[in-house]
């Protein structure tokens, strides 16, 4: 695993930082997207795809869990995962491991609650570990007026929503009222559902069409639809929105028999054709925020790189490049942000931050002059000013 400044744990002896506390140079953009993405414009139902990328080092992972941190404080849902241990050419894999980490049933039961006030009870006062239905029933209110009501708002909720898939609406309904305790599901019924929306193929679809359910399997086409469905029952439960991380997408073009999944052109041409799809349907999505990082020889390499692929390349190339970095871009290269944002003031103030964090070891901050010889070797070099930070520390504290 890389640590927040992008060098692996063996080739540093740094600890692991706390990304909140490492934000010098780098909030000028953390705070642009958590006010104009996180607090807005996610929130208030758009919808994002965003692209990291730099040289090794330039601190893209620590960007990325810099946001996930924000994100979560925004009461986001946020789903964290690297392109080196999930497969990236089947959206199904990664629509698995999005709802792998967002508990849909903490999301339900908050919808029941929801579903319980709006029916004019108060949730409060149903004892722990009692359902709504044997609270209803102890308090002479278990009638069939109020039974059909508990459907009727369950399909009021769930399958008048346009945003839902109906299989994935009708799962969703059933779990709640499973939450409710009517209608009555029972437990092998509910995990079935709940590993149909998991894309387990060891379910038999002739098990779900016994509860009047006639589903068809998730596969890689109508993942996206799922993921969309998803996203808006992580609303309905309360939170801003999902936020959703994706890693070392370079493992793409790596030939080292090292990584854990090897790519040939087709299932990378199959990985960028995903990545096309998801930019041209992420309108058609609400409340969710993809960010994909990868280090830059994945745009440089012109034979395996995202521009080998066309289709994928002429939606995400950089626009015209001004005198200041651009914000809003969705290609956000920090080794240029770097250029701009990371004076030597800026370099010596996150040298002190290493330093203080590094209680277990001794650490020295840089100087000015050490500060301005790593912004100039930055403008020249192959890693990013992050990990030229800590490579001068240590040779500062070799020399002490």
């Amino acid at each position: 695993m890389s640590d927040y400044y992008g060098a692996s744990e063996s080739s540093i002896s740094f600890p692991v930082l706390s990304a909140e506390q490492l934000t010098c140079g780098i909030e000028f953009l953390a705070d642009f997207w958590k006010e104009k993405y996180l607090q807005e414009y996610i929130k208030n139902g758009g919808s994002k795809i965003k692209f990291v990328t730099g040289r090794t080092g330039s601190g893209k992972s620590h960007f990325l869990c810099l946001m996930a941190f924000a994100a979560k404080n925004e009461n986001y849902k946020v789903v964290q995962f690297s392109a080196k241990n999930i497969w990236m050419h089947d959206f199904k894999e990664i629509y698995v491991e999005i709802f792998r980490q967002c508990n849909i049933m903490e999301c339900l039961e908050a919808v029941s609650r929801h579903l319980i006030q709006e029916m004019g009870f108060n949730y409060r006062d149903i004892p722990q570990g009692m359902k709504f239905i044997d609270y209803l029933s102890q308090n002479n209110f278990g009638d069939a007026l109020t039974k059909r009501e508990i459907r009727s708002q369950l399909r009021q909720i769930f399958l008048d929503n346009p945003l839902l898939d109906n299989n994935f609406a009708l799962a969703l309904s059933m779990l709640t009222g499973s939450i409710l305790g009517y209608p009555v599901l029972e437990e092998q019924n509910r995990e079935l559902l709940l590993l149909w929306l998991k894309g387990d193929r060891t379910v038999k679809l002739s098990q779900l069409r016994a509860l009047g359910f006639f589903p068809s399997r998730i596969t890689k086409y109508n993942a996206r639809h799922m993921l969309r469905s998803l996203a808006e029952v992580i609303r309905m439960g309360g939170y801003s929105g999902l936020f959703i991380t994706i890693d070392n997408l370079e493992i793409l073009i790596s030939w080292s028999s090292l990584e854990p999944l090897h790519y040939t052109k087709m299932k990378r041409d199959d990985t960028y054709e995903n990545i096309r799809q998801l930019i041209d349907d992420i309108d058609s999505m609400k409340n969710i925020m993809f960010v994909y990082a990868f280090d830059r020889e994945l745009t440089d390499n012109e034979n395996t790189g995202v521009k080998s692929y066309q289709a994928l390349w002429m939606r995400i190339q950089n626009e015209i490049i001004g005198e200041r970095f651009n914000r809003f871009t969705d290609m956000v290269d920090l080794d240029r942000f770097a250029a701009q944002e990371y004076s030597p003031e800026i370099i010596m103030a996150i040298s002190q931050n290493l330093a203080n964090l590094s209680k277990c070891i001794s650490k020295n901050p840089l100087d000015l002059e050490a500060a301005a010889a790593v912004a100039a070797q930055a403008r020249a070099g192959a890693i990013g000013v992050p990990k030229l930070i800590q490579i001068a520390m240590q040779e500062v504290d070799s020399d002490v």
